[in-house]
């Protein structure tokens, strides 16, 4: 599908009387490059072969998700969190600058915030599409891994927690695709017993 299908060129010249054909055509021949070289890229988990009624063939590709949210921090500043199974990054090529590349993996970085609250740190992820059951979570006193592997979904994420936790005391539950999880903040050691030298 290009955009000369989709869009005749009347309609076109209507709307955007300072563009040109050659400038669609470039346009066009740079989304299929792109969407070339992801097609080689793709796991192969992600592509599938399905028959129609009519006997034809059809090919489906992903599912491929990419996002981010954006939130304050506690110190003022943007933070960013960026969830799917596509990742962005710079290719290196042999000359010239770094080439834009993505990279698409079988399991998706679900979408999680992570919040303190006085002695909890609370954890809140998106798992559409799966059940409770489905779902392993791994904690240590300063990170988590939240992973899901079924035939249908596969999601994976280790999170650095802001705050040592109880690894022993968390509380999750999972309602409409949200998985919560509530950590208890580890009480810092006292200092040790001073002694004195004689």
């Amino acid at each position: 599908m290009s955009w000369n299908e989709d869009f005749p060129s009347w309609f076109r010249r209507r709307r955007y009387p300072f563009f040109s054909d050659w400038f669609f055509e470039d346009m066009d021949r740079m989304f299929e490059e792109m969407f070339r070289e992801i097609a080689g890229t793709l796991p192969k988990e992600l592509i599938r072969e399905r028959r129609l009624p009519d006997g034809s063939t059809v090919r489906q590709v992903g599912p491929i998700v990419y996002g981010y949210s954006m939130s304050l921090g506690p110190d003022g500043k943007p933070v960013i969190r960026e969830f799917g199974n596509v990742k962005p990054s710079l290719g290196r090529t042999a000359f010239g600058p770094p080439k834009p590349s993505l990279t698409v993996k079988e399991e998706r970085e679900p979408l999680v915030d992570v919040i303190v609250e006085g002695d909890t740190v609370r954890v809140v992820a998106e798992l559409p599409g799966v059940e409770k059951t489905d779902i392993n979570l791994q904690t240590t006193e300063n990170e988590m891994t939240i992973s899901v592997d079924t035939p249908q979904r596969k999601y994976y994420k280790v999170l650095e927690l802001p705050a040592p936790v109880d690894p022993e005391s968390p509380k999750a539950s999972y309602k409409n695709g949200v998985l919560e999880v509530i950590l208890k903040r580890k009480k810092p050691t006292p200092k040790g017993k001073e002694i004195k030298i004689e």
